[in-house]
């Protein structure tokens, strides 16, 4: 295996294993918000790593995931559904990490919340059905861009204040 892809799988797995373990201390410091309704789960933060390298696509939707799958509060559909949006947003992040907007990458920060808002807002009313689609939507927005805005914002101007992103992610990863 090349030492390229073997850095591509150490960054997934060191990210997959920062969301699982950061969402879990959240869960136990702050009960219940990192999976109800209106959500703040501060590892959506570490999505701007796909800013920076194509690892955090898989490895963030891996800790998704392993999340979901061992959290008892998370129901069935949010292993597929949860970690599908998981996908979809750093996925869309990473293409779009070049548009900014006043030198933030705005469209790209936005794209958790676009997604979550969707897919999480469409799994909550299933399940719980008495709280309208478009508000399930609106709330899960919100968390979503929270973080993204203010914690993931925070992030990204530390890793590229002191050039971080490239000694941790060289070019051609």
């Amino acid at each position: 295996m090349k030492s390229k892809q073997i850095r591509m799988i150490t960054h997934g797995a060191i990210l997959a294993a920062l969301y699982v373990a950061l969402t879990y201390l959240q869960n136990w410091l702050l009960p219940g918000t990192t999976s109800a309704a209106i959500q703040f789960r501060a590892s959506e933060a570490l999505c701007i790593f796909a800013l920076f390298t194509p690892a955090a696509i898989p490895g963030l939707t891996v800790g998704c995931l392993l999340f979901n799958i061992s959290n008892a509060g998370a129901l069935p559909l949010d292993w597929l559904v949860g970690t599908g949006a998981t996908l979809l947003a750093t996925t869309c992040m990473y293409l779009l990490r070049r548009a900014a907007l006043w030198r933030i990458p705005l469209p790209a920060l936005l794209m958790p919340a676009v997604w979550n808002a969707v897919l999480v807002g469409w799994e909550l009313t299933y399940y719980i059905g008495e709280i309208p689609f478009w508000l399930n939507a609106v709330y899960v927005a919100a968390g979503e861009a929270a973080v993204l805005l203010v914690l993931g914002t925070a992030l990204y101007f530390a890793l590229g204040s002191r050039r971080l992103q490239e000694r941790l992610f060289p070019q051609g990863v």
